[in-house]
């Protein structure tokens, strides 16, 4: 049964752009064909939102491993420059973003939501296949998935504020509890109830499972999320238009930036690929989440959509492994004999 889930959860990942392709149009074009069934059944289509999110969140949160953290003592500056990634320079940068590209208040608003909500659900996976330091990432997302119900709030507040959109302070509150709070509690404590049952061996065994039910309950909740507001997007088409270049600036911009930033501060190579993809890569599925439950579904669309963005790019620069690492590494290329390095 276990080669069956670590099967489907690699197939998914690999996929992801094309599943959320599928998705996004599946439940654009339900959502056309059954426009009365989704007004009459808005209560219903609402709990299905809420039974989607906690199966999407709850999973995640048991793979995350919470005793990890204190390790980040040892090497904090790549930790503590992923703090400043995400919970500063990307927030300004995507406030001028928007500000630039972006006019529906809501949208706006959603983007900025997204942004603010790091953690790629695969970036420990896109670590491991540059050849980074697997710890500094584990660590790094810990601690910064850690402060996004502090940080969250706050971010919202202040730049909702610009736009003049309504932010349900203690709505937010509650969905951020709801969303992350209990399930990162509930998820710790299965956790360490799995091990003790079936050891660590035992417990890995479980983890493509796990990752399976969460991106499986993400590209469902981006279906819905569609059907739910297909006519509005149809009439709308230029609210993909305006993502779709706000997206593609945001990630080219991020990994310039992050990329020469970390080289200029005397991050290594390994460091530096263990928060790339954590600093640009946001979780879609928690900020979707966060969206649906908070604000009216318009919000959440900037964050379904932004998965297909994503991953393009961290793939991409996954690619150009090699020539980040020649440019982390400019004494090890120049003599060597091929000039290419070698990633793990």
């Amino acid at each position: 049964m276990m080669p069956m889930f670590e099967k489907l959860a690699k197939n998914l990942k690999k996929n992801l752009l094309w599943y959320s392709l599928i998705a996004i149009g599946l439940g654009w074009a339900l959502g056309l064909a059954f426009h009365d069934f989704a007004m009459v059944h808005k209560t219903l289509l609402s709990n299905l939102t809420t039974v989607l999110v906690f199966l999407m969140i709850y999973p995640m949160m048991v793979n995350l491993n919470l005793e990890r953290i204190p390790k980040v003592l040892k090497e904090p500056k790549p930790v503590l420059l992923s703090l400043v990634y995400n919970f500063v320079l990307t927030p300004l940068i995507a406030f001028l973003l928007v500000k630039g590209f972006i006019h529906d208040p809501n949208l706006a608003l959603g983007f900025l939501l997204v942004m603010l909500v790091p953690g790629s659900s695969m970036s420990i996976g896109y670590t491991g296949l540059a050849g980074g330091d697997l710890e500094v990432a584990t660590v790094a997302l810990g601690v910064n998935f850690l402060l996004i119900p502090l940080m969250l709030p706050l971010w919202v507040k202040l730049l909702g504020s610009a736009y003049n959109v309504p932010v349900p302070l203690s709505l937010l509150l509650k969905t951020v509890f709801v969303v992350l709070i209990l399930p990162m509690f509930l998820g710790d404590l299965t956790r360490r109830l799995l091990i003790r049952r079936l050891g660590e061996k035992g417990f890995s065994k479980l983890k493509p499972l796990f990752g399976s039910i969460t991106m499986t309950t993400m590209l469902l909740l981006v279906g819905l999320i569609f059907f739910m507001k297909a006519q509005l997007l149809l009439s709308k088409w230029f609210i993909l238009v305006e993502l779709a270049v706000v997206n593609t600036v945001y990630m080219l911009l991020m990994l310039a930036l992050i990329t020469w930033l970390d080289r200029a501060l005397g991050l290594s190579y390994e460091e530096h690929m263990g928060i790339v993809f954590l600093s640009v890569g946001k979780n879609n599925g928690t900020a979707i989440a966060i969206a649906t439950l908070a604000f009216q579904p318009l919000v959440a669309i900037p964050a379904a959509t932004l998965p297909i963005f994503q991953i393009i790019f961290l793939i991409l620069y996954l690619r150009l492994a090699e020539r980040v690492k020649c440019f982390f590494e400019v004494n090890m290329c120049s003599k060597g004999t091929s000039g290419e390095p070698e990633v793990g």
